[in-house]
């Protein structure tokens, strides 16, 4: 049913990302489908890294460590933008499309006030995509 999983990771927050990364995996395990994990970030220093070789680093071994522990295949890919904060909704539908993603799933939160204002980033993924979207909420 799915041959390409791609589940965007703010690696900030990696801590919040355990339920949809457990939802991920257990699909790609029941489908036998790949997973691919996608951060963006900006090429300037962050918390997360200092440079987007590091940062592209740290994705990767994020995805080989869970990869490793749902034993499944695994791979990262780290999109540099100028300003994260506003080119995400962008950043993540580009890439998908680019690794050819028929499922995203996104860890999500309650919606709040202020998301019947303007749409949260999974809002947006499932407006605009052609994949199918699974928001997991933690």
């Amino acid at each position: 049913m799915f041959t390409k999983i791609l589940v965007p990771v703010d690696l900030a927050h990696a801590e919040k990302m355990d339920k949809a990364v457990r939802v991920a995996s257990s699909l790609a395990q029941t489908y036998g489908a790949a997973l691919c994990f996608v951060g963006v970030s900006s090429d300037a220093p962050t918390s997360v890294a200092h440079t987007p070789d590091e940062f592209a680093q740290k994705l990767s071994a994020f995805a080989a460590d869970k990869g490793a522990a749902y034993g499944i295949a695994a791979v990262s890919e780290a999109v540099i933008v100028n300003d994260p904060a506003v080119e995400l909704n962008h950043a993540l539908d580009k890439t998908i499309d680019g690794v050819g993603a028929d499922l995203v799933v996104m860890a999500t939160h309650l919606p709040g006030v202020s998301d019947y204002i303007w749409a949260g980033h999974g809002a947006h993924v499932a407006a605009h995509s052609k994949a199918s979207v699974f928001l997991v909420r933690d």
